[in-house]
Protein backbone atom coordinates (compact mmCIF):
# COMPACT_ATOMS: atom_id res chain seq x y z
CA UNK A 1 0.00 0.00 0.00
CA UNK A 2 3.01 2.32 0.59
CA UNK A 3 3.89 2.30 -2.77
CA UNK A 4 0.35 2.81 -3.71
CA UNK A 5 -0.09 5.47 -1.77
CA UNK A 6 3.25 7.36 -3.37
CA UNK A 7 1.57 6.66 -6.79
CA UNK A 8 -1.12 8.57 -5.67
CA UNK A 9 0.52 11.40 -3.82
CA UNK A 10 3.02 12.02 -7.09
CA UNK A 11 -0.53 12.03 -9.06
CA UNK A 12 -2.27 14.42 -6.55
CA UNK A 13 0.64 17.33 -6.81
CA UNK A 14 0.34 17.16 -10.77
CA UNK A 15 -2.88 18.07 -10.44
CA UNK A 16 -3.14 20.58 -8.09
CA UNK A 17 -4.69 23.45 -9.21
CA UNK A 18 -1.53 26.25 -8.84
CA UNK A 19 1.90 26.74 -6.25
CA UNK A 20 -0.14 28.12 -3.65
CA UNK A 21 -1.67 23.90 -3.19
CA UNK A 22 0.05 21.54 -1.43
CA UNK A 23 -0.31 17.85 -0.75
CA UNK A 24 -1.18 17.31 3.02
CA UNK A 25 -2.11 13.82 3.73
CA UNK A 26 -2.54 10.68 1.07
CA UNK A 27 -4.13 7.57 2.85
CA UNK A 28 -4.95 4.51 1.23
CA UNK A 29 -7.03 1.78 3.21
CA UNK A 30 -9.15 -1.28 2.82
CA UNK A 31 -12.28 -0.79 4.47
CA UNK A 32 -15.21 -3.46 3.87
CA UNK A 33 -14.01 -4.82 0.96
CA UNK A 34 -13.59 -1.82 -0.79
CA UNK A 35 -10.38 0.51 -1.12
CA UNK A 36 -10.60 4.05 0.81
CA UNK A 37 -8.38 6.49 -0.70
CA UNK A 38 -8.36 9.94 1.33
CA UNK A 39 -7.08 12.70 0.38
CA UNK A 40 -6.02 16.03 2.32
CA UNK A 41 -4.75 19.15 -0.01
CA UNK A 42 -4.43 22.73 1.88
CA UNK A 43 -3.55 26.12 0.13
CA UNK A 44 -1.47 29.14 1.50
CA UNK A 45 -5.05 30.82 1.35
CA UNK A 46 -7.48 28.05 2.36
CA UNK A 47 -8.19 25.63 -0.23
CA UNK A 48 -12.04 25.82 -1.63
CA UNK A 49 -14.55 23.45 -3.16
CA UNK A 50 -14.17 24.17 -6.30
CA UNK A 51 -10.39 23.06 -5.65
CA UNK A 52 -11.62 19.52 -4.04
CA UNK A 53 -13.67 18.64 -6.90
CA UNK A 54 -11.25 19.60 -9.62
CA UNK A 55 -7.97 17.39 -7.81
CA UNK A 56 -11.61 14.58 -7.24
CA UNK A 57 -12.00 13.76 -11.11
CA UNK A 58 -8.76 14.28 -12.03
CA UNK A 59 -7.26 11.40 -9.45
CA UNK A 60 -10.54 9.73 -10.18
CA UNK A 61 -9.81 9.52 -14.25
CA UNK A 62 -6.27 8.70 -13.46
CA UNK A 63 -6.79 5.83 -11.08
CA UNK A 64 -9.68 4.73 -13.95
CA UNK A 65 -7.00 5.13 -16.50
CA UNK A 66 -4.12 3.46 -15.23
CA UNK A 67 -6.52 1.49 -13.60
CA UNK A 68 -3.92 1.42 -9.78
CA UNK A 69 -7.35 0.36 -7.74
CA UNK A 70 -9.93 -2.40 -7.96
CA UNK A 71 -13.78 -2.08 -9.40
CA UNK A 72 -14.63 -1.12 -5.85
CA UNK A 73 -12.88 2.02 -4.53
CA UNK A 74 -14.05 5.42 -2.32
CA UNK A 75 -12.15 8.02 -3.03
CA UNK A 76 -12.76 11.24 -0.92
CA UNK A 77 -10.87 14.50 -1.69
CA UNK A 78 -11.12 16.87 1.18
CA UNK A 79 -9.45 19.86 2.97
CA UNK A 80 -7.85 19.00 6.84
CA UNK A 81 -10.63 20.41 9.53
CA UNK A 82 -9.67 22.69 11.76
CA UNK A 83 -9.15 19.67 14.37
CA UNK A 84 -6.49 18.10 12.24
CA UNK A 85 -3.19 18.73 13.55
CA UNK A 86 -0.58 20.89 11.64
CA UNK A 87 1.41 18.56 9.66
CA UNK A 88 3.90 21.36 7.27
CA UNK A 89 5.77 24.07 7.78
CA UNK A 90 3.52 25.87 4.78
CA UNK A 91 0.68 25.04 7.25
CA UNK A 92 2.25 26.48 10.54
CA UNK A 93 3.27 29.41 8.33
CA UNK A 94 -0.42 29.93 6.83
CA UNK A 95 -1.70 30.18 10.75
CA UNK A 96 0.78 32.57 12.06
CA UNK A 97 -1.63 34.61 14.29
CA UNK A 98 -3.67 32.20 15.41
CA UNK A 99 -3.92 30.57 18.41
CA UNK A 100 -2.50 26.76 19.01
CA UNK A 101 -2.62 23.99 21.17
CA UNK A 102 1.01 22.58 21.51
CA UNK A 103 1.51 18.85 22.67
CA UNK A 104 4.80 17.99 23.29
CA UNK A 105 6.77 14.40 23.15
CA UNK A 106 7.26 15.44 26.70
CA UNK A 107 3.37 14.99 27.45
CA UNK A 108 3.64 18.55 28.21
CA UNK A 109 0.66 20.91 26.53
CA UNK A 110 1.45 24.83 25.23
CA UNK A 111 -1.02 27.26 24.23
CA UNK A 112 -0.31 30.35 22.77
CA UNK A 113 -0.65 32.68 19.54
CA UNK A 114 1.85 31.94 16.89
CA UNK A 115 4.21 33.96 16.38
CA UNK A 116 6.94 32.56 13.65
CA UNK A 117 7.31 29.46 11.91
CA UNK A 118 10.13 27.22 10.23
CA UNK A 119 11.41 24.26 9.30
CA UNK A 120 13.44 24.09 12.64
CA UNK A 121 11.38 26.19 15.58
CA UNK A 122 7.84 27.28 16.44
CA UNK A 123 7.22 30.31 18.53
CA UNK A 124 4.44 31.42 20.56
CA UNK A 125 2.99 34.29 22.61
CA UNK A 126 2.11 32.35 25.72
CA UNK A 127 0.33 33.97 28.36
CA UNK A 128 1.35 33.07 32.41
CA UNK A 129 -0.88 33.33 34.88
CA UNK A 130 0.24 33.66 38.65
CA UNK A 131 -1.84 33.58 41.11
CA UNK A 132 -2.90 37.33 42.59
CA UNK A 133 -0.76 38.80 39.95
CA UNK A 134 -1.91 40.21 36.40
CA UNK A 135 -1.00 37.42 33.80
CA UNK A 136 1.78 38.39 31.68
CA UNK A 137 2.60 37.19 28.25
CA UNK A 138 6.03 35.58 27.33
CA UNK A 139 7.23 34.47 23.70
CA UNK A 140 8.87 31.01 24.13
CA UNK A 141 10.37 29.15 21.26
CA UNK A 142 9.60 25.22 20.34
CA UNK A 143 12.32 23.25 18.52
CA UNK A 144 10.08 21.66 15.75
CA UNK A 145 11.54 18.03 16.67
CA UNK A 146 10.03 18.30 20.26
CA UNK A 147 6.63 18.72 19.03
CA UNK A 148 4.11 15.83 18.92
CA UNK A 149 1.08 17.85 17.03
CA UNK A 150 -0.40 21.20 17.09
CA UNK A 151 -3.95 22.33 16.54
CA UNK A 152 -5.56 25.14 16.14
CA UNK A 153 -7.79 26.62 18.71
CA UNK A 154 -11.03 27.86 17.54
CA UNK A 155 -12.12 31.16 18.58
CA UNK A 156 -15.76 32.44 18.91
CA UNK A 157 -14.77 35.66 20.28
Amino acid sequence: MTGLRQTIEKLVEKHLPDESHFVVEVKVEDKAGKTHVLILIDADQGVTIEACAKVSRAISEELETNELLGEAYVLEVSSPGLDYPLSSQRQYQKNIGRELKVMLNSGTDVSGKLLEADSERVKLLVKKKEKGKKATEEEITLPVMEIKKSIVQVSFK
